[in-house]
Order: structure tokens, then C-alpha cells, then sequence
């Protein structure tokens, strides 16, 4: 690639308009920069500058197609929230991306030997991978079917949590937990996938309330579920309870992303006169900002966390106690799924004992396994799917 084809790459580079963000990736930056050293600077700083860009690529991997094309998906442009918002950009908006994405295909095909020609320095010069990627025909495929896709933050994330100033930020390692590693609940499992499906297929959905006792894998039912479907555009927001007053400002910011998503509450409960649940009862109960075709609330609660506490003030002396313990029964009601995880008995909880103990190669007599995984049990005070795991993890930790 001759200097003034390298020159002619620089310019397009600085005229990208849709994906001009990318010219802020460190990436992108660093090329820029060695490209206008071999314009302007002596071989000394063009050699520095080349070091310094594939040193930086090596950070983020040291395949610059790949990077690219993780730039490309990330990328939140005006052309790509037109489409997620369900609408047609104009044909000169078209043309500009198709553009662009050759420009970038181009630097995407970039070796070594090409960026180097004309540099004048024979010597030792790192390598980096490059090519193995079509970035003009894997966008126009994922922008055609946007919704399973999506863009930005949530196209290479599918786990996400509200930070302490209210951002929605993916989970860096996301619980990898699938459907296949749940024992028993099957019942249970299939009622909030089949509403979890309508979601997708954009049907009505309702928002769910998974109850029962601590371990018996609410929790994991959710997170399971969106392992699943997360490739058919299914992602999930954590909410604590301290941040319920910030979901009708979520329910805004995803409106018009073409996405599914749960917003996920888990280990919901209240303290005496806390009356942060009316935040959660504006949204469930119909408001103008709650009525969203593409999020639902998925809430989990240990049923004497969330009704148990408030009826224990009929000891006290709160004469409007009725209102109270009403106020919170409405807000049970409120969800239009509700499904409750019994404690296992005996039978299931050996049933999930000896599943584990297949799946993690667990060699013992049939005998001697039921005899330890109930006196495990009965050591802590009862039988859960979590203590079945705990209870294997003690044998394979000896």
C-alpha cells in the first residue's frame, strides 16, 4: 500500500459521520496518529507511533478485524437507533453507511507489510493479526434483524446492573448458570419461559413474582432463562430495592430499543413503615411509563420477607395496621404471574442430591449418599436445591 493510498485511508477515516464515535476508540486513535507521522514526522517517530498503535491493539486483543467489528456492533449511531426505533433512514443515510463500511473494511484488512511500505526501517516490527471479517455484510445482517441483535452496550452483553448513579452497565462476568444444571421445578420453570417467550414474540406478557423458601432456585430460574433466550434478543437489568424509584426513568431509556428485557428484583422485602415498595406498585399497577411492550418485572421474594414482617405489626400498636397489611397484599397482587418454589421433601431434595452427584462424577453407594445428604440437611435445618450443591461441593472438596 503505497503512502499516497495510506494518505487517502486517513482522510476517508476523518470523514466518517455515522460511525464517527469510532475515532474515539484508543484503537483507531493510535492508527490515525501513525498515519500522520509518516506524512509529517521522521522514520524515528513513525516507528514509535506504529509500536504504539499495535501496542495498543494487542490490549484489546490484537486482531484489528475483530476489534473492529466489536466496534461496529457497539457502536450507538443516529443510523442504527432510526432502525431500532422501527424507522426507514433516508436513502443519503443509506449510501453514507455503506460508505463507511467499506472505508472500514479496508482498515480492517490493513497487514503489517501494508501499513509498513515507505516507512524506511528494516528492522524488527511487531505483527498483528488482521482480516477474517465482513463488516459491511455481518451489519447490514444485524441491523435487518435488529431485535435479535440489538446495538451498543447491549449487543455483546447480555447481564446488566444499575450502578450507584442510576447508569445501566453490563455484569463483566455474568452467572453462566443454564437450564440443564436446574433440578426438578419443572413446572415452575415452564410457566415463567412460556411468559418470557410472549415477551419475545411480542405478545403480552405479565410481570412475575417467584416466591418460596431461600435455595430453591429462583434466582437461578431467571438467570437461566436469559442465558437461554439472550440470543433471540432477551436481556436483564438488575435492580435492587433502594433503586425501584429509578425504573420508570429505565422504562423511558429502553422504549424504543428494539430489545426484550426483565428487570430483575431479587430478594424482594420490606422493613416496617418502608414505603419505597409504592415506587414498584406505580410501575405494576398501569401507569403511562409502565405500559412497555418490551420490559417486564421479574421480582423474587422469600414470602416471609414480603408479607410475614408487615403482619407481625399487628403486635404493635399501629392503629391503621389493616391498611397496612393491605398495601402490601395489593402489591402481590399486582403481578399478573405468581409463582411459588416449594421446599423440597425428602424424595426431591435426594433426587437433586444424586443428579449433581452424576453430573460432578461422584462415586458413592447409593446408601451412603442418601445417609450424608440428609444428615447435611438436617445440620442446617432443612433441604434446598442450593444445599443439594453445597452438600456435593463438601464431597468433592475432600
Amino acid at each position: 500500500m503505497s503512502m499516497t493510498t495510506l494518505r487517502d485511508l486517513r482522510i476517508r477515516l476523518a470523514s466518517l459521520a455515522i460511525f464517527r464515535d469510532l475515532l474515539e476508540d484508543p484503537v483507531l486513535k493510535a492508527l490515525q496518529k501513525y498515519l500522520r507521522a509518516l506524512e509529517e514526522e521522521g522514520t524515528d517517530q513513525a516507528v514509535s507511533a506504529y509500536a504504539a498503535f499495535v501496542s495498543c491493539l494487542y490490549v484489546h486483543g490484537g486482531n484489528l478485524g475483530h476489534h473492529l467489528q466489536e466496534l461496529c456492533h457497539n457502536s450507538e449511531n443516529a443510523y442504527v437507533r432510526m432502525v431500532g426505533a422501527g424507522q426507514t433512514p433516508p436513502e443519503a443515510m443509506e449510501n453514507c453507511l455503506k460508505a463507511e463500511l467499506n472505508v472500514l473494511q479496508t482498515v480492517a484488512q490493513l497487514t503489517c507489510a501494508r501499513l509498513c511500505e515507505g516507512l524506511g526501517w528494516d528492522g524488527f516490527l511487531p505483527e498483528f493479526i488482521s482480516g477474517g471479517v465482513e463488516l459491511r455484510e455481518d451489519y447490514l445482517m444485524r441491523t435487518k434483524d435488529i431485535g435479535k441483535y440489538g446495538y451498543g452496550v447491549y449487543a455483546c452483553n447480555r447481564m446488566f446492573y444499575l450502578n450507584e448513579c442510576g447508569q445501566i452497565v453490563p455484569v463483566k462476568h455474568p452467572d453462566a448458570i443454564t437450564l440443564d444444571q436446574l433440578v426438578d421445578y419443572e413446572l415452575e420453570r415452564n410457566k415463567l419461559m412460556e411468559n418470557t417467550r410472549a415477551l419475545l414474540a411480542g405478545k403480552p406478557a405479565a410481570n412475575a413474582l417467584l416466591t418460596g423458601d431461600a435455595g430453591t432456585g429462583k434466582s437461578s430460574t431467571v438467570k437461566a432463562i436469559v442465558n437461554a433466550l439472550h440470543e433471540e434478543g432477551l436481556r436483564v437489568i438488575e435492580v435492587r430495592k433502594d433503586q425501584l424509584a429509578a425504573i420508570p426513568r429505565i422504562l423511558d431509556e429502553l422504549a424504543s430499543n428494539p430489545l426484550k428485557f426483565v428487570l430483575f428484583i431479587d430478594d424482594l422485602s420490606f422493613r416496617k413503615d418502608d414505603d419505597t415498595f409504592n415506587a414498584l406498585k406505580a410501575v405494576l399497577e398501569g401507569s403511562v411509563s409502565a405500559r412497555s411492550r418490551n420490559v417486564v418485572v421479574y421480582a423474587t421474594s422469600n414470602r416471609r420477607h414480603i408479607i410475614k414482617e408487615r403482619f407481625s405489626d399487628r403486635e404493635g400498636d399501629d392503629v391503621h395496621r389493616n391498611d397496612t397489611m393491605q398495601e402490601l397484599v395489593s402489591l402481590s397482587e399486582r403481578f399478573g404471574l405468581h409463582i411459588t418454589f416449594q421446599k423440597p421433601d425428602k424424595k426431591t431434595y435426594l433426587h437433586i442430591v444424586h443428579h449433581f452427584a452424576t453430573v460432578f462424577g461422584v462415586e458413592m453407594e447409593d446408601a451412603e449418599l442418601d445417609m450424608l445428604a440428609e444428615r447435611f440437611a438436617l445440620e442446617r435445618g432443612g433441604r434446598s436445591a442450593r444445599l443439594a450443591r453445597q452438600f456435593i461441593d463438601s464431597l468433592l472438596s475432600k
